[in-house]
């Protein structure tokens, strides 16, 4: 019993470092990609696009490549609980309330952290930035 319980905490720790790692790389991503379009944003802004609205195009860009993300990787935890449930005790391999918890994890994390870049994308000069361009 205690090499499963050091097995799983292993898979915990594993499990948290990924999500932490998931969570940078995506404001790393986001965060370029409003680096890139500093253009477009400084343009549409000067057209007289809101704040509101520039930020909620890179949240959506996000949301849908998280969503694509929770989508291939529920797959493939699904296709791998065979693996798995011999390490599971007191939880079906198929739980659909953990798979549904760590999807909404994952997707709020998500949009929180593209939220960010996008605010700060949204608050940019549009003279200052077409003048740098």
């Amino acid at each position: 019993m205690a090499r499963t319980s050091f097995t799983l905490v292993i898979l915990a720790i594993a499990g948290s470092m990924a999500l932490l790692l998931g969570i940078v790389g995506l404001y790393g991503v986001v965060a370029y990609s409003v680096s890139q379009r500093t253009r477009e944003i400084g343009i549409r802004s000067a057209l007289g696009a809101q704040q509101r609205e520039l930020t909620g195009i890179f949240v959506r860009d996000a949301m849908r490549l998280t969503g694509a993300g929770v989508t291939c990787g529920v797959l493939v935890a699904l296709a791998l609980t065979r693996l798995m449930s011999s390490l599971l005790f007191g939880i079906k391999p198929t739980d659909l309330a953990t798979y549904a918890v760590v999807s909404i994890i994952l997707l709020s994390t998500a949009a929180v952290s593209s939220y960010l870049p996008a605010r700060r994308a949204a608050l940019v000069n549009p003279v200052d930035t077409l003048r740098a361009e």
